[in-house]
């Protein structure tokens, strides 16, 4: 008993990869060129306007900012010449390498940005920005 394929007695090898070849490397090009650019800058992730509270079981690292432009990490103040070095040396920040920060809105964006660059210098790789929640704000 013999089993025929139906189309002329065509195999698996006769099956066209060149277009699944061009989608591979049209992927690969645009990760090669996109990759570069991801690690410029300082990397936030922006909260939105209607996301929900975080839930967590434990206590996260705070840095908070006042408008007097004071910096606490959690309930401590330190004085700003010394916040990399305070950072650098505190050990979730080694450990979790993850600081929410608390900044008031009153504070000019310059001053918020350049806690932001002590941040990363210290190591930090996540940064989460602490905000109030807005009732329905426009999109």
């Amino acid at each position: 008993m013999a089993f025929s394929s139906g189309s002329g007695g065509g195999s698996m090898s006769d099956i066209n990869v060149t277009p699944l070849v061009d989608v591979m490397l049209v992927l690969l090009i645009i990760f090669m060129v996109t990759t570069p650019l991801m690690e410029q800058g300082i990397q936030v992730d922006l909260p939105r306007t209607k996301a929900q509270a975080l839930t967590s079981q434990e206590q996260k690292l705070v840095l908070t900012v006042t408008k007097e432009r004071r910096v606490y990490l959690g309930k401590t103040e330190i004085p700003e010449k010394e916040l990399l070095q305070k950072l650098k040396a505190n050990e979730r920040v080694k450990k979790e390498r993850e600081v929410y920060l608390h900044a008031d809105q009153a504070l000019p964006y310059g001053v918020v940005v350049n806690v932001m660059g002590v941040l990363k210098q210290a190591g930090v790789e996540t940064l989460g920005m602490v905000t109030d929640p807005m009732g329905d704000a426009p999109p």
